[in-house]
C-alpha cells in the first residue's frame, strides 16, 4: 500500500474528548494500545511494523484459512446464533469482492466474507474516537500473535495490521489489557473507544486470526 497523505486528527462522534495539544493527541493514541514498541521485525516488502512482536507469518495455516468451499455450511453464510438473534445488519453494499474483511466505522461492525460472497461471521468491535482511517480497500501486510504497548501501556493479542497511521500501525486486535484489567468491557464493543485500532472480543479476535493471512483484502466503509 502506497504512503498515505497525513491528516489532522479530529475527534469522532464526540464520544470523548480530545486533548488541547497534539504532543497530549499523540500520548492518547500510544495510551490507547495503538502504538507499540518499534521492532526490526517487519511484513511485506520491508514494511516496518511499530511494534515489538512475536511475527507468526511463518505459522498462519493458510490451508485452513482458504479452505472456504470445505467448510460446514453452518459455518459458512450464517451469522452467529447471538448475532442472528439480534438481527445483525446485512453486508454494506459497495463493499467490494472476493474473500475479504469489511469493517464499517459507522456501524462498528466487522464481517468476514468468504470467496463465495456468503458471510462467515459478523460482529460488534470498537475502532478509532479519531478519524484516523479512511474508507477504502487495504492488505493484511503485518501479524503477531502477541503485541507490547510502550512504557507498560499494555498488551495485546492477534494482531492483524492492514494500515499505516501517523505513529503506528493500525489494525485488528483483542481489548487490550492493562494492569492486568482489560481497558474496555465487551459490553461497550459497538462503541468507538480506541485510538486507531479495531478492538475485538478475545474469542472474535481469534476468529480473524485464523480467518486473515498475509495478504487478505480489508475494505473499510463509512
Amino acid at each position: 500500500m502506497g504512503a498515505r497523505a497525513a491528516r489532522q486528527v479530529r475527534p469522532r462522534y464526540g464520544r470523548m474528548a480530545v486533548a488541547a495539544t497534539s504532543t497530549s493527541v499523540t500520548a492518547l493514541a500510544v495510551l490507547g494500545g495503538v502504538g507499540v514498541l518499534p521492532s526490526a521485525a517487519e511484513g511485506p516488502q520491508g514494511r516496518p511494523t511499530m511494534e515489538t512482536v512475536a511475527e507468526t507469518r511463518g505459522t498462519v495455516d493458510l490451508g485452513a484459512a482458504r479452505a472456504d468451499s470445505r467448510r460446514p455450511a453452518t459455518l459458512q453464510g450464517t451469522p452467529t446464533a447471538s448475532d442472528a438473534a439480534a438481527g445483525a445488519p446485512a453486508l454494506p453494499a459497495g463493499s467490494g469482492d472476493g474473500r475479504r474483511v469489511v469493517f464499517s466505522e459507522g456501524q462498528q461492525r466487522v464481517w468476514l466474507v468468504d470467496a463465495r460472497e456468503e458471510v462467515q461471521h459478523t460482529y460488534l468491535v470498537s475502532g478509532s474516537v479519531y478519524d484516523n482511517l479512511e474508507p477504502g480497500t487495504y492488505e493484511v501486510y503485518s501479524r503477531s500473535e502477541q503485541a507490547w504497548g510502550i512504557d507498560d501501556s499494555g498488551t495485546m493479542k492477534y494482531f492483524v495490521r492492514f494500515a499505516q497511521g501517523d505513529n503506528a500501525a493500525i489494525g485488528f486486535h483483542d481489548i487490550p489489557v492493562d494492569d492486568g484489567e482489560p481497558v474496555q468491557s465487551v459490553d461497550e464493543l459497538g462503541t468507538p473507544l480506541s485510538h486507531g485500532c479495531i478492538r475485538q472480543r478475545r474469542a472474535d479476535a481469534k476468529r480473524l486470526w485464523a480467518f486473515a493471512p498475509l495478504g487478505t483484502t480489508v475494505v473499510v466503509t463509512t
